[in-house]
């Protein structure tokens, strides 16, 4: 099964809220998702890499919420994990960096950023592009729009640490995301 199958076959299994379809027919149809990044630079900065990283964030999070026992609900812990970074849809195009090796300047195809709709932050615009689909839990959203954590945050902003105490799911989706980053896609 490829990611792209194993992604649609968790969508249909475990989302069965109104919208469902109509995103991921967006998905399909209108975006980039399936291709694109996870980044320009660091975590799967290569074709796929986003929905790759959208599969991982996924097995993570429901390997945690075993542990926590945090929510029952598929279709949450789904939502959440698989279009937590919906935002980078679309967001990237490729381009070219000089880089050295053995000693000669060579031209590699890199990604670069080139976001065209800014929408109040990273997480922000992910519950933004959901919700133009299909309706979120407020608990959902909350999760979507501080999965980053403190690094989309200003420094003394304590709205962080309110969401992680009304709903600690969303500081697992923060761990999901960083185990995900840093220890699945470690680059070797």
């Amino acid at each position: 099964m490829t990611n792209k199958e194993r992604f649609q076959a968790i969508c249909r299994t475990n989302i069965k809220r109104e919208g469902i379809d109509a995103l991921l027919a967006w998905l399909e149809q209108k975006s980039d998702f399936y291709t694109a990044p996870a980044s320009t630079r660091y975590h799967l900065n290569e074709e796929g890499g986003l929905l790759t990283h959208s599969l991982h964030v996924y097995d993570r999070l429901c390997q945690l919420n075993q542990l926590f026992q945090l929510t029952d609900s598929k279709e949450t812990l789904s939502i959440i994990s698989l279009f937590h970074d919906l935002t980078k849809a679309n967001c990237y195009k490729k381009g070219f960096r000089n880089v050295k090796e053995d000693g000669k300047w060579v031209q590699k195809t890199c990604y670069e950023f080139d976001e065209k709709f800014h929408y109040g932050g990273h997480g922000a615009k992910s519950v933004f592009l959901i919700e133009r689909f299909m309706r979120l839990t407020p608990e959902e959203a909350v999760c979507i729009h501080n999965h980053m954590g403190p690094y989309d945050k200003p420094v003394g902003d304590r709205s962080l640490n309110q969401a992680y105490e009304q709903y600690p799911l969303a500081w697992l989706l923060h761990v999901a995301d960083s185990a995900a980053t840093y220890i699945d896609e470690v680059k070797e």
